[in-house]
């Protein structure tokens, strides 16, 4: 066996699904969110549309008509990767916050312990696509750190999704002198991605 060569193709389908559809799914009817099961899918599959459509709108407004040639080079598919997975793990972390924290103030919602159990359930579903063992201890350490300190009450309404803006800046395999050009923009891309998701959310939640 010859040493394995990463390519475009080891994105997978869904991640360019997503990008590429992002458009045309805000306007699919969307359904209620009646149980915990509908939640945990919501969290999961929102979470994975504002990091792939914010990582790679970046890549592809940085990188121009250049940007899929770069899919053939393996540091780069590997540095894209890695960026997507570590931005997944924080945006799922703080989407599950926000959603728990604002199920408590505005529904009275009290079963908390819920939020670790499907942040852990989805990370480790996240196996079978081959996520990072080491990306998914370390996320669910800083799940367990920042559940400590939450304020459940409080925390939708506190720039709940900094975090995961900060990741983009932190992860996309931009050169440090351009990202920090565009450090404004990167992270207000993040933040107007998530106030879709939470405007959709409000208007689904049922629970």
């Amino acid at each position: 066996m010859g040493k394995y060569k990463l390519t475009w193709k080891d994105l997978s389908w869904n991640d360019f699904k997503v990008y590429l559809f992002a458009l045309f799914k805000a306007f699919v009817p969307k359904k209620n969110l009646n149980n915990l099961d509908e939640l945990e899918n919501f969290i999961q599959t929102k979470s994975a549309w504002v990091t792939q459509v914010t990582l790679y709108g970046y890549l592809k407004t940085r990188m121009g008509t250049r940007y899929v040639l770069h899919f053939e080079n393996d540091k780069f598919m590997g540095s894209v990767n890695l960026a997507k997975w570590n931005m997944y793990s924080v945006a799922l972390q703080d989407l599950t916050f926000y959603t728990f924290s604002y199920l408590r103030a505005n529904h009275k919602y009290q079963d908390m312990k819920s939020a670790e159990e499907i942040f852990s359930k989805i990370l480790d579903d996240e196996t079978s696509n081959k996520m990072p063992s080491e990306i998914i201890e370390k996320a669910k350490r800083n799940f367990n750190e920042r559940l400590q300190n939450i304020d459940w009450n409080n925390y939708h309404s506190d720039l709940p999704f900094n975090p995961s803006a900060l990741s983009l800046y932190e992860w996309a395999p931009i050169a440090e002198e351009l990202k920090t050009l565009d450090r404004k923009i990167v992270l207000n891309s993040v933040i107007l991605k998530w106030d879709i998701v939470k405007k959709e959310f409000a208007e689904r939640v049922k629970l």
